[in-house]
């Protein structure tokens, strides 16, 4: 499926959910499944409340579930960024708790609903065609489903068809199936979908095709293949684990790796997809092409392959990137902007043009321990200097300039402060706090400004400013300016699209050792031609995992991606993340800047447990299921 833009979109689900709200007024029995689906347009109702439902992690994803969207979804501005090394809030702290990330019983809510469906195709009226593409798109979904619940819970109860209940309640608790046996029914329900889905549907609808089954079971596949391979990194034990309702063995990893090389390999040689401006001539093309594929996916219809749409502003039909991250100089008038803060950690994993294949960490002075030394500023320490608050970062990576608001660059017409202090022609430093400062004829101010309207950078004043050195541009519309209110921005998600299966690919090809090994090359470095780089890098995993981290930055594949390979507990354990301080060097005529690593201000260290692997599964008292290990 590529460009999907017509009826029935995603965006008319969310719309159209207000008319939904009547199925959940009564059960659907059979018979009144059968009115409903006796009429075309009741079967499209009904489609679109299962697509609405799809466990999509887009940006109304938080840890409190999905879809929050609707009414006042006051969150404070979080986002899963926030719970790996991309991101730190600019107010708040607070790491994974036991309750986030849950999906239980919104999952089983829509799997019953999917199961009404699948039990009734059968009986419909319709054409062949209609049928087997009804079977498609159910099995799609109930994939998705226990896509996202196997990731979750590890093996979980399977149902394929509608439970009713008739006096019996013991009748009704099904038991969870191992964890291989669940990932074996996403991959074959995935394969159903395949084998029933078209190319693209006629009016060119968001719904489910074959090439949108294939990148749900590349992706899926993937992580079933890392796990197997990866879980001896984070031992666990209990009874979930006997019964093997958690876990895989490692030999499953090369069915799972090749089941990902097969159904991307699909995508790939369809010829259907490429890459959005796939050959810029010069780092600042590729900046912009990168920028504009996330500010309007719909004008990359080459690239993405599944569409989730925001049809208009208002409750349950926009979402809150638009008010919650702009920088505080461009946040028309809304209270807490600025809340999302790449970190330090992000910003050292991009590459610089002149030594392509490795990062390039920020380097602040030629010290033996620079990036190491998280201690603040050091008087004694020989910092290099910059004419500019962005000097610091040139030369690098492209996808840098597009998806951070880099200190000293312009955003919607403004030059974005972000000043974090100076030093004082005697040497002494004024950081994060004290009154302005006039040499020369020139007054200074500690963040750069005199005004609070004209800046964006480390005030702590109404938790509005970012901490770590630059603020955040990815999916923004630079031209747009967002009205100061809930789910006033409409800009379109692209949950599967062409740059992740070439990774998918190349990832596979590298960590099970099979597979076209040129091919798997030529993935990874056609993504690193379209940002700009000309120099090609051999295919090793820890080439694709960098470029995972640059390339799908804030899609919220990082969270997902420390699950799968068992690396949270490494990259979180007492661990605190870091920032950049961009500071006003007087010392200097003409003043220069310099750049002083450390701890992320006003945080605390964070640790990931072993358990939260998996999520602990509610109800075990009535539902009678094995709990999983450690809760």
């Amino acid at each position: 499926m590529r460009y999907l833009k017509h009826t029935l979109t995603l965006l008319v689900v969310l719309v159209a959910m207000s008319c939904g709200n009547v199925l959940d007024k009564q059960p659907l029995d059979k018979l009144q499944g059968e009115n409903l689906f006796s009429n075309p347009e009741g079967v499209k109702l009904y489609m679109a409340n299962l697509y609405y439902q799809l466990p999509i992690e887009d940006f109304t994803f938080f840890r409190q579930g999905f879809n929050w969207n609707t009414g006042d979804p006051n969150n404070g501005g979080f986002a899963p960024a926030m719970s790996t090394d991309e991101a730190v809030h600019t107010e708040f702290g607070d790491f994974i708790g036991d309750g986030d990330f849950q999906w239980w019983d919104q999952g089983y809510k829509l799997i019953r609903d999917v199961n009404i469906l699948i039990d009734i195709i059968p009986t419909l009226d319709v054409t062949d065609d209609e049928r087997k593409a009804l079977i498609g798109e159910s099995a799609f979904i109930r994939a998705y489903a226990y896509f996202a619940l196997v990731k979750r819970y590890g093996g979980v109860p399977l149902i394929t068809s509608v439970q009713k209940y008739e006096g019996d309640v013991e009748a009704l608790k099904v038991p969870r199936s191992t964890e291989k046996e669940t990932w074996d029914f996403v991959m074959k329900e995935c394969d159903t979908a395949i084998s029933n889905l078209g190319d693209s549907w006629p009016g060119g609808e968001r719904r489910a095709t074959k090439w949108v089954a294939y990148a749900l079971k590349s992706r899926a596949a993937l992580h079933a293949a890392s796990l197997a391979k990866y879980s001896d990194r984070a031992p666990i034990s209990g009874t979930a684990v006997d019964q093997k309702l958690v876990g895989l063995d490692k030999a499953a990893a090369a069915e799972y790796y090749k089941a990902a090389i097969d159904a991307s390999e699909a995508i790939i040689n369809s010829g259907k997809f490429s890459l959005f401006k796939p050959s810029p001539a010069t780092p600042d093309e590729a900046a912009n092409n990168y920028r504009l594929l996330f500010e309007d996916p719909n004008n990359a219809p080459e690239e993405v392959i599944f569409i989730k749409g925001y049809a208009r502003p208002g409750s349950g039909t926009g979402h809150n990137y638009g008010i919650w991250f702009q920088p505080n100089q461009t946040a028309n008038g809304w209270p807490h902007p600025g809340r999302m803060n790449p970190t330090l950690e992000l910003m050292d994993i991009y590459e610089s043009y002149d030594k392509p294949g490795e990062s390039a960490p920020i380097a602040t002075s030629a010290a033996a321990n620079d990036l190491t030394d998280y201690t603040g500023f050091n008087a004694s320490k020989q910092y290099k200097r910059f004419d500019t608050e962005n000097d610091i970062f040139k030369g690098r990576d492209a996808r840098m300039w597009a998806t951070m608001i880099l200190p000293g660059t312009s955003w919607k017409g403004q030059k974005i402060v972000i000043q974090a202090g100076f030093i004082k022609p005697d040497g002494a430093a004024q950081i994060m706090g004290g009154d302005p400062f006039t040499h020369n004829g020139t007054t200074y101010y500690t963040y750069g400004a005199s005004d609070r309207t004209k800046y964006s950078g480390f005030d702590t004043w109404g938790g509005n400013n970012t901490r770590t050195g630059v603020s955040f541009k990815k999916f923004l519309n630079e031209g747009l300016n967002i009205a100061p209110g809930w789910n006033q921005c409409v800009t379109d998600f692209a949950d599967f699209r062409y740059a992740e299966i070439l990774l998918n690919y190349a990832e596979a090809i590298a960590e099970s050792g099979t597979g076209d090994k040129v091919k798997g090359a030529k993935a990874l470095n056609d993504i690193r031609r379209r940002a700009g780089h000309k120099t090609e890098i051999p295919l090793t995993i820890n080439n694709v995992i960098r470029e995972r981290r640059v390339e799908l930055a804030f899609e919220n594949k990082r969270f997902w991606d420390l699950i799968r390979r068992r690396e949270y507990h490494t990259l979180f354990n007492n661990t605190m993340r870091h920032a950049l301080l961009p500071i006003l060097d007087l010392r200097a005529t003409p003043a220069k800047y310099i750049f002083v690593r450390i701890n992320v201000p006003r945080s605390n260290p964070s640790t990931f447990d072993y358990r939260q692997y998996y999520r602990y599964i509610p109800g075990i008292g009535a539902n009678g299921l094995v709990q999983n290990p450690q809760y």
